[in-house]
């Protein structure tokens, strides 16, 4: 529910957009937005022109359209599907203007305005290579979210929200100048205002408990965010030198919260809403040298200090409406919840970090580049709450707790890195590269019932990290028309914890031991690929590739050896072809087969329920396109996308069914159509279908999209 603030503070960014857009009419709608719904599988080679016509420079253009989208099905999926509404749209779609002043200055707007989708921008520039330039502008664009939950095969169970059409709009507002003298400092400087406005959905389902318990009710975020940003820039050549220093500041201001319904429609139906609002403040300082030693020898230094100082507010409140304030028994229903209210608090964090490059090239075709990063980062944080908990009927006893947390972390890491090239031989080139880093940390945690005066927990964790990885790959190109290349990639990642201090040593791990389980983790991956690009015909282009990517991770606990928790394997089978049989005639397709499943000894470890499944995220992708010029002037293409998956395993006897099983097919015509050489007409038609078992077909959509649009070149 948005307050009245809000809408109107929507409604004045909406009104200075259609401000800034005046003498441009909205007309039609969006070329922009329509491709977006088929996007080409890649940029289509140009059809061959036989006109006479004599070509004019046109340097501006105007572009007006118009389109609409007649929808069969979850209306709200389409739209977050392909970011279009799920109706008519139209406007100026682009429009540029551009005008000398003197000699070298150069003048021009930039414009945009679609209604019904929220899609305005406006840009200026005034620019001169001599002296410098200031540019402002503003762009809002909306992203669309379905607000459905999820859906359970055990008695086919299934909610919604009132309005699962959800939608999400960001924008900024900026202004910028640059002073370019010859041979004086550049100076820079931009200031920036930014927000999120909207709702979007959230994976955080509430539960239901009929016919068993499933987490598979919808839920969403309010989004209300501002963020200011204030920045300058300094840079200057020192002989073979140059050298430059920065400050950036930022303040900003989140008012958000989670909404949750919990056991919809039953005796013990409730409405949680969790409020999490955040103010920060921002202070960065930057500085960098870039030297020239040498004619083989480059050397790179970089820095940058910021300090982050932020400010905690919320509340969690169960209720019989979202946002309701706080009460023990709220209108007779069960409250059996956990949450808290008068949240306050906050952290302040401060970084230090330094690189350092060396850029070595002592021969023809042959480069090295070794480089030191150091990172040094302290935090302090606090929050204090009123925790509320309501028991059981029927006397419903209410407890409330004043906590305090207390929390430091520190750590410190050092990378270094070393790369190679060699590019000697002939149609060969060979790279390596190895990363390093070392870190080491700290965390003290402190919890405090203040009423009691008791120390529900102190722990204090000292943790190590090493991270190695190496690549080393090579291409070669053996024909004129044919070109390879290989890459292989080992990464190892080790953290290992130590607690000298921890309040729950006595305590048993079904107890209080959260989230101090683990003492070593290692995750290792190793990834390989191959691409072929080959050009057997002056008119055919063919592309292989293959990946291949194994990860394992395994940990260990208090009296437990480590164990393999989990192995992730990966395939990636990809094609793609272009090809023009005819001057008047291109086709390109591409597909992909992406196999990937992790395996984890807790499927393995309840037989006969399938309690926790094995994942699996295979998956095809397809397209294609051709495109025909049917006259000098007019111009046909068509579009075809294919997706599939089909990994969903019905398990709901035991929990929530995971894995997608959709199908989902696009196919577009577009005519283009030159009324003249300097106006331009597009008609195009789509038809877009999904079929979605994994949601029991709620989302499925049978969509049809018509539009049109005219561009006009001055």
């Amino acid at each position: 529910m948005k307050s009245s603030k809000r809408r109107s503070n929507q409604t004045q960014r909406i009104a200075t957009a259609l401000g800034l857009l005046c003498g441009t009419s909205l007309i039609g709608g969006p070329a922009r937005a329509a491709e977006a719904a088929a996007p080409a599988p890649e940029k289509a080679p140009p059809l061959e022109k036989t006109s006479s016509e004599t070509p004019t420079d046109y340097r501006n253009w105007f572009d007006v359209s118009v389109g609409g989208v007649l929808l069969d099905g979850d209306k709200a999926q389409y739209q977050h599907r392909y970011g279009l509404p799920g109706g008519a749209f139209g406007g100026v779609e682009d429009f540029h203007y551009e005008q000398d002043v003197g000699k070298k200055g150069l003048f021009k707007i930039d414009g945009r305005g679609i209604f019904d989708n929220d899609d305005y921008s406006l840009k200026l520039e005034l620019s001169n290579p001599d002296i410098g330039y200031l540019r402002a502008g503003y762009r809002e664009f909306r992203s669309w979210y379905d607000g459905s939950g999820g859906y359970s095969p055990l008695g086919n169970r299934w909610f919604s929200l009132t309005d699962d059409e959800l939608a999400l709009d960001r924008g900024e507002a900026w202004f910028e100048g640059g002073l370019t003298l010859p041979e004086k400092p550049e100076l820079t400087f931009r200031y920036s205002h930014q927000f999120r406005d909207g709702r979007k959905d959230s994976l955080i389902w509430g539960d239901s408990n009929v016919p068993a318990v499933r987490g598979i009710a919808p839920s969403f975020r309010d989004i209300d965010e501002e963020r200011n940003l204030f920045e300058g820039d300094v840079k200057h050549r020192l002989g073979n030198t140059d050298v430059g220093v920065g400050v950036r500041y930022e303040f900003s201001k989140n008012d958000n919260s989670l909404n949750i319904r919990r056991r919809p429609g039953e005796a013990a139906d409730r409405y949680l809403t969790q409020r999490e609002s955040v103010d920060t403040d921002l202070f960065n300082g930057h500085a960098f040298t870039e030297t020239r030693l040498h004619e083989k020898v480059l050397f790179t230094t970089g820095y940058s200090f910021t300090t982050l100082d932020t400010d905690i507010s919320g509340s969690r409140i169960y209720g019989d409406i979202y946002d309701a304030d706080y009460r023990e028994r709220y209108s007779g229903q069960q409250q059996r919840d956990e949450g808290f209210f008068a949240l306050a608090g906050g952290a302040l964090m401060k970084q230090h970090v330094g690189n350092f490059n060396l850029m070595l090239t002592p021969w023809d075709g042959v480069a090295f580049v070794p480089s030191v990063r150091v990172e040094k980062r302290d935090q302090d944080g606090f929050a204090e709450f009123v925790e509320t908990n309501v028991g059981a009927g029927p006397a419903f006893a209410s407890t409330q707790d004043e906590l305090l947390n207390l929390r430091e972390r520190g750590w410190l890491e050092v990378s270094e890195g070393l790369e190679a090239r060699y590019s000697g031989l002939t149609n060969w080139t060979f790279y390596a590269r190895g990363e390093w880093l070392q870190g080491d940390g700290d965390l003290t945690e402190r919890e405090l019932d203040v009423a009691a005066s008791v120390v529900d927990l102190f722990r204090v964790t000292d943790d190590t990290r090493f991270t190695q990885k190496y690549v080393a790959g090579a291409n070669w190109y053996p024909a004129k028309r044919l070109s390879m290349g290989g890459q292989y990639y080992h990464k190892i990642r080790n953290i290992e914890y130590n607690h000298p201090a921890d309040s729950t040593d006595n305590v048993p791990p079904s107890s209080n031991r959260y989230p101090a389980f683990i003492t070593d983790q290692d995750f290792e991956t190793d990834d390989v690929n191959f691409r072929v690009t080959w050009r057997p015909l002056n008119n055919l282009t063919l592309i292989s590739r293959y990946d291949f990517q194994l990860s394992t991770i395994d940990g260990a606990a208090p009296g437990l050896a480590g164990i393999e928790s989990a192995e992730v394997t990966s395939h990636i089978l990809s094609e793609s072809l272009t090809w023009s049989p005819l001057a008047r005639l291109y086709v390109q397709g591409s597909i992909n087969y992406v196999w990937d499943q992790t395996d984890t000894p807790a499927a393995y470890a309840t037989p006969g329920t399938n309690l926790v499944a094995n994942a699996e995220n295979n998956y095809w992708n397809a397209s294609a396109l051709a495109g025909y010029a049917l006259t000098d002037k007019t111009d046909l293409q068509a579009q075809y996308l294919y997706y599939r998956a089909d990994n969903n395993e019905n398990n709901a006897q035991f929990t929530q069914s995971y894995g997608a099983d959709a199908e989902e097919h696009g196919i577009t015509a577009t005519l283009i159509h030159r009324l003249r050489q300097n106006m331009i007409c597009t008609l195009r038609y789509g038809f877009f279908k999904n079929r979605d078992a994994t949601y029991g077909g709620r989302n499925d959509y049978d969509a049809h999209l018509v539009y049109s649009s005219l561009r006009y070149l001055f």
